[in-house]
């Protein structure tokens, strides 16, 4: 572990304005967000961002505080959104408050046993083979072209049919599922939004609403192996989920699966194209897969960051951040956090002591996670097993506008078929 100090590099103050998290409005920044990172970390490791109203975190200890301490309510009020002239915006946030993830203390507790006993390891252990299916049938369409478009052949429909045979909806549905995934995870990690958006998301949500509510109703009466049917039976301490719990959380499960596997697939296969020793690292040592995917998150994480309300007057990093204050806890940031990992802007396979902040931390760690990881695990040995050679065929990459959900809009590769 490193014991140097990095603020010492740090040769003058920078304005706010090349602190802020708004610099990923950049395309440039967005693509690599990790220099404004390290600035952000070197200079100020606890930071208010005037241009955001909000404290930025960027250290390893400080995030890991922040994810530990702060509140995760924080979904606004009706009245707050008019403040700010986004009544539009209102039915999202009635949904938001139904949903774990914007929840704390009992409330959270709660919901989070219930939904977490519809979760149990051995429903993501049974889904292996169908998995293992839904990969070889994706490979098996490009795998004698030599060429395919990582993401839109692999990354976004393999996530959205697991979704589906997880939550036992058709099969035949997942391209709408991942449709309105896509819409609604515009509106989480994102500081600014597109208004011409805004007309077609809410019809995104509106349809993905009537579509679990319909799912629910008709596995009341016929019930399916699934998760949405485990979650209506699912009862701890005699307490039920309502229908509104029901829907609100299976949309954030099936939204917070897709976009996360999606970009670590795609992230990760890119990370490994860029680094072609440890890809060919690897090929030679398969064994080392389960090690080389922590790497992948950590390197690229999918989700780079997340806010926070200090829930009083609270002291981090040295500064008084007020009660009530926005909070936002930079993941990416802390993932590279030299303090913590040597040689944090290399990719190591093999690095020990990878405990990464990209499934979060503390009482709010994803509980989705192992099947991610299971999800990463069959869709890297497939490609490893089945294609050689893998190359980007293509210079130009353009990574989405969503400055909280890291994901590429292509990745164009070219490959050799193996035997």
């Amino acid at each position: 572990m490193s014991t140097t100090n990095p603020r010492s590099s740090v040769a003058s103050a920078p304005r706010d304005a090349d602190l802020s998290l708004l610099q990923l409005l950049n395309p440039e920044v967005l693509a690599n967000p990790y220099p404004l990172y390290r600035a952000m970390r070197e200079y100020e490791p606890v930071h208010w961002d005037p241009y955001t109203h909000m404290w930025i975190v960027t250290s390893y200890p400080d995030v890991i505080s922040v994810l530990t301490h702060f509140n995760a309510q924080r979904t606004p009020t009706a009245e707050n959104l008019a403040s700010r002239g986004l009544s539009v915006m209102q039915p999202f946030a009635e949904m938001l408050v139904k949903q774990m993830l914007f929840m704390d203390g009992a409330a959270h507790a709660r919901l989070r046993s219930l939904c977490s006993s519809a979760f149990a390891p051995r429903r993501i252990a049974a889904l292996r083979s169908s998995i293992e299916s839904i990969v070889r049938e994706l490979t098996d369409r490009v795998i004698n072209n030599g060429r395919m478009d990582v993401i839109a052949d692999l990354a976004n429909p393999f996530p959205a049919m697991v979704a589906a045979a997880l939550l036992g909806f058709p099969m035949e549905d997942h391209a709408r599922l991942k449709a309105w995934s896509t819409d609604f995870a515009e509106l989480l990690g994102n500081f600014q939004h597109n208004p011409d958006r805004v007309k077609e998301v809410l019809r995104s949500l509106s349809e993905m609403k009537a579509y679990v509510h319909n799912q629910l109703e008709e596995q009341k009466i016929s019930p399916r192996n699934g998760l949405l049917h485990a979650l209506i039976v699912a009862e701890v301490d005699g307490g039920k989920l309502t229908d509104e719990e029901i829907v609100a959380n299976t949309i954030v499960t099936m939204i917070g699966g897709q976009e996360t596997t999606t970009n670590l697939i795609a992230n990760g296969l890119l990370s490994l194209m860029r680094n072609p020793g440890e890809f060919a690292r690897l090929r030679s040592q398969p064994e080392i897969l389960d090690q080389a995917i922590e790497e992948m998150l950590r390197f690229e994480a999918p989700i780079q960051h997340t806010a926070r309300i200090a829930p009083a007057d609270m002291q981090i990093g040295g500064k008084t951040i007020k009660k009530g204050a926005a909070v936002t806890a930079v993941m990416a940031a802390a993932n590279r956090d030299p303090a913590r990992f040597q040689e944090p802007d290399k990719l190591d396979l093999t690095r020990h002591d990878n405990r990464h902040l990209a499934f979060g931390w503390a009482a709010h760690f994803c509980f989705g996670a192992p099947l991610a990881r299971m999800e990463a695990h069959i869709a890297f040995s497939t490609i490893l097993n089945r294609m050689d050679d893998i190359q980007l065929a293509s210079d130009t990459l353009t990574w989405r506008g969503n400055t909280g959900l890291r994901g590429l809009t292509a990745l164009p590769i070219t490959f050799t078929a193996r035997n």
